[in-house]
């Protein structure tokens, strides 16, 4: 945040009056411009002096405007600087917003012209606002311009913070969408796919599909496609809950995009020899998604790990994982390790035994059954710590009183 630091005895918002006056008027001849100058300023020590910080504000972004072209970058920046810290100054929440809308309008006007610079002037606002109404507006604004401007790189970091933002703002379900999706589609284009599907997802959730929501769900079906493809094609994302998502749900029944839907269902819920017949019958469609068939194919032997029902030992014969992965006796201990790596499954090989031991995996699918069963878990490991909190009470206890016990004695 920008800090204003006086150098003379006029203040800052006068100093800046003054100054864009005066070049404002400097072609029309001091006869022309002296009286024009002392009207601005005049005008300016009114707004001051009654409070009407909105008027004020309203007055120095026409001057800034005004002159814009005709300085210097960091002449400009220090004209803005003093124009948002107005903001500090507001008597209610209303009146802040008002002015952050005007201040971030004016600035947002020609994102291809020095955005850095511009996204420079929005950040500075966003941390002198108190109001979250007013953050979240600007933060808005900011994100719109990083992503016309082309200097998303400065904005990314901030996406990170986006839950804390989110429970700052308290936004409603439209806004989110917007934020997630212009979010997402910030990280697509800079080729981070997985952060890009994260944000996606978001988007997708915010709709249930209940109510006036069934009639705008419609307006997420392009997305929701978009992430079914990105989940396939991705080759390091093998997890999702895509498939309890109503705005996703809503195209299994979609004479347009039924197929994809069904071809959700076999990476999230099926195995290779099922993704294998819907390409003899769709390879068409696959290509004129970008899918490659031996990437697919790829993905789809690491998800088929991932479904096996193992017995209460864990035990996975090598003979399985062959019939099913369709490969030869040789690579199976190569697509094992090639789980291991991609952290899918936690397990061992018996090289003797041709088993694989599995002792945790990942879950496909994590939806409703899933939190449940880690629920119960945690409630498990809850009341075992419970009970080792308990007995170390208890030995405790007894060790004070045989020490008590032991003292008695010795009297």
């Amino acid at each position: 945040m920008t800090t204003i630091v006086a150098t003379s005895e006029e203040d800052p918002v006068l100093a800046v009056v003054r100054f864009a006056s005066e070049l404002a008027w400097a072609d029309a001849g001091p006869e022309v411009a002296e009286p024009q100058v002392t009207r601005l300023c005049i005008e300016a020590q009114e707004c001051m002096v009654m409070g009407r910080w909105l008027d004020l504000a309203s007055l120095m972004l026409t001057s800034a405007d005004l002159i814009a072209s005709r300085v210097s970058e960091k002449d400009l920046e220090c004209i803005f600087t003093v124009i948002c810290n107005l903001v500090t100054r507001a008597s209610t929440p209303d009146e802040e917003l008002e002015m952050a809308k005007r201040i971030s309008a004016k600035v947002v006007q020609q994102p291809n012209d020095k955005p850095a610079w511009r996204l420079k002037i929005l950040f500075n606002l966003y941390n002198l606002l108190e109001n979250a109404h007013s953050r979240f507006l600007v933060y808005s604004k900011a994100l719109n311009l990083a992503a016309s401007g082309k200097v998303t790189e400065s904005i990314i970091p901030s996406f990170k913070k986006i839950d804390s933002f989110l429970q700052e703002w308290n936004i409603g379900k439209m806004d989110q969408r917007e934020l997630f999706l212009t979010i997402s589609n910030i990280l697509k284009d800079k080729s981070m796919v997985k952060d890009s599907f994260a944000f996606l997802t978001k988007y997708l959730a915010t709709f249930s599909g209940t109510g006036e929501e069934s009639y705008t769900m419609n307006e997420a079906k392009e997305e929701a496609v978009r992430a079914v493809i990105e989940f396939v094609k991705s080759p390091d994302i093998f997890q999702c809950d895509l498939l309890d998502m109503p705005a996703v749900g809503q195209l299994e029944k979609d004479g347009k995009y039924a197929l994809v839907y069904q071809l959700l269902k076999i990476f999230l819920t099926q195995r290779l020899d099922a993704y294998l017949d819907f390409h003899a019958a769709n390879s068409t469609l696959l290509k004129s998604y970008g899918l490659v068939h031996e990437d697919c194919i790829m993905k789809m032997r690491l998800m088929s790990l991932l479904d096996f029902r193992s017995n209460d030992s864990g035990e996975i014969p090598y003979s399985v994982i062959k019939d099913t992965l369709r490969i030869t006796d040789e690579e199976v201990e190569y697509w094992v390790v090639k789980a291991i790596t991609s952290k899918l499954l936690d397990c061992k090989m018996d090289q003797m035994n041709q088993i694989v031991i599995v002792s945790q995996h990942t879950e496909r699918v994590f939806g409703l059954s899933q939190w449940q069963t880690l629920r119960s878990k945690l409630g498990a490991w809850r009341g075992n710590i419970a009970n080792a909190i308990s007995t170390i009470k208890a030995n405790k206890v007894s060790e004070e009183g045989l020490q008590t016990m032991q003292g008695l004695m010795t009297r």
